[in-house]
């Protein structure tokens, strides 16, 4: 093999459906100086089977096969085994599109980056075929230190492009000397990209978008209620806040977007207690939801947030007024749009 350009992981775990195409996309792209990590994190389908098939085929890939552990701990143990000059990570049950690494890894040369962020493609599957395709992305950019950096941030995580690892690439060796690696937590993503962004210097964003993440229709109608789902994001919200504080970074437009961020999520909150699949009592959901927006962070919150759309700002009213049954009321209809018209519920969300 020539010089390894490019480090590919994935985590693998009941994927046998569609496995095959992730694999398939990074075999065919333009760049061809990767290897390619298929990390089988104790599948009990045949998604280990079909890694080693196209290992067998192709140098370039390598098939770990571990205990299941949780994506971070596959992801993990691969990054201890890359030997690329970048790392990039993905999932095993989306695609990217051919000219990804090679437009990535060119950006990243250029600029002499730690990381390079490009946009992406939200997948919605209302049907076996048809499908709402949101666009993710921001306007190109390059950042050269930290400093132009931490001021511009907040755009890019209003667009969500901080969050994931999918649409990154990162140089190995910030990786490895910062010994940065996924926490074994629930949405490990937004963490492990927190300890990246927290003292990085170089950073290019392309407007470019290459990554396909898929959402399958069933998926939206069977979404599960999780019960720590509103303690979790008021622990993400208090990293972010501690993200900023650690910058040292302040204006209106950054203390705007840090309540609209916090507020929205609120929303999602509710739904969650409202989903069909949670067992409380009315009695109990309605108890959970006033706790949500009467806390002091969401009073601030909702006061301070602007709304980028008419559809947010009526989302946010029964919140404003503080008002508990018009909120589980919201609620209720957020989750049975999201569960019965699914094509309607990922344009109202791509458009909020």
């Amino acid at each position: 093999m020539s010089e390894i350009k490019v480090s590919v992981i994935m985590p693998v775990y009941g994927v046998e459906d569609y496995v095959g195409k992730a694999i398939e996309s990074i075999k065919n792209q333009t760049l061809t100086d990767w290897e390619f990590f298929c990390v089988d994190d104790g599948t009990k389908d045949r998604s280990g089977e079909i890694c080693d098939e196209y290992a067998a085929k192709d140098p370039r890939i390598i098939v770990i096969h571990k205990e299941n552990g949780g994506a971070p701990s596959a992801r993990n143990v691969a990054i201890d085994k890359a030997r690329g000059k970048y790392m990039y990570f993905m999932d095993s049950d989306d695609w990217a599109e051919p000219t990804m690494l090679e437009d990535m890894y060119n950006l990243a040369e250029r600029d002499n980056a730690q990381l390079v962020v490009a946009g992406f493609y939200i997948d919605t599957y209302y049907s076996d075929t048809e499908k709402y395709s949101q666009q993710q992305f921001c306007e190109s950019a390059v950042y050269k230190n930290s400093r132009e950096f931490r001021q511009n941030a907040h755009k890019l995580f209003d667009k969500n492009l901080l969050y994931t690892p999918w649409n990154k690439l990162y140089l190995s060796s910030y990786i490895l000397e910062n010994k940065l690696y996924f926490p074994e937590t629930f949405w490990d993503d937004f963490p492990f990209n927190l300890s990246v962004v927290r003292d990085v210097e170089r950073v290019t964003v392309t407007s470019e978008k290459y990554y396909h993440f898929i959402r399958k229709r069933g998926e939206s109608e069977t979404a599960k209620y999780r019960a720590d789902m509103f303690r979790k994001r008021e622990e993400e919200h208090s990293w972010m806040l501690e993200l900023y504080e650690h910058w040292k970074t302040d204006s209106p437009e950054i203390r705007e977007f840090l309540a609209r961020r916090y507020i929205e999520r609120v929303i999602g909150c509710i739904e969650n207690v409202t989903n069909r699949n949670c067992t409380l009592s009315s009695k109990e959901k309605k108890a959970e939801i006033k706790k949500m927006i009467s806390s002091d962070r969401a009073r601030e919150a909702v006061k301070a947030a602007n709304p980028n759309s008419k559809y947010m700002k009526l989302m946010l009213m029964p919140i404003k007024w503080n008002n508990t049954l018009l909120t589980y009321l919201e609620g209720k209809l957020i989750s049975r749009v999201k569960s019965g018209n699914t094509k309607l519920f990922a344009r109202l969300k791509a458009n909020r």
